[in-house]
């Protein structure tokens, strides 16, 4: 295939274009959350303002140090782990070498998920932009037509009120009444 087939057969794909109206579709539908977030915000805002007014600086200083130092600690920690493991008693490059490969190799099987994760989402926005294309166009109102008139074949596509008599399914073991086959005709 030549580059100017594989050029056109891409630009007719319209999953980008789907997955685009998708993304603005979730976008859009986020969006319209904000205002009653902004709301909720509002009502809460004079209670945390009061909270942080009788905090006390010293207080809120003494727990980001704490929470940094134990950080830290983990932090030495986990390195003295790693230096045990890579040079027990001596330098062991083997060992060293080995332990770089097997964190590549987790690398790149983390990045192989992280791929995986982005095509399914890519996947679903460009559905979702399918159908929000779809509405935007006003054919979803036209598809339901079309599989109404599929499902009952010669019925208009308006349901037609049935009387409560009608409505009422057949008692047990009675015979079920039959349907006309013949198309309703309009009242004249």
């Amino acid at each position: 295939m030549s580059i100017s087939d594989d050029i056109v057969k891409s630009l007719r794909n319209p999953t980008p274009l789907y997955a685009v109206a998708g993304t603005a579709d979730l976008a859009a539908e986020k969006l319209r959350e904000v205002p009653a977030l902004i709301g909720k915000l509002r009502e809460q805002a004079p209670e945390h303002i009061e909270k942080i007014k009788t905090t006390d600086p010293k207080v809120v200083q003494d727990r980001v140090s704490a929470g940094a130092k134990d950080a830290q600690a983990k932090l030495a920690e986990t390195y003295r782990e790693i230096d045990l493991k890579a040079f027990k008693d001596r330098p062991d490059f083997k060992k060293l070498s080995e332990s770089v490969q097997d964190l590549a190799l987790q690398s790149v099987g983390r990045a192989t998920g992280y791929a995986v994760k982005a095509r399914e989402t890519y996947d679903v926005l460009a559905e979702r932009g399918k159908g929000a294309v779809a509405s935007w166009r006003g054919e979803t109102a036209d598809q339901v037509v079309e599989i109404a008139a599929a499902v009952e074949p010669g019925k208009s596509a308006q349901p037609k009120a049935k009387p409560a008599a009608a409505r009422k399914a057949p008692a047990r073991g009675a015979a079920a009444p039959r349907k006309s086959v013949k198309a309703d005709k309009p009242a004249e």
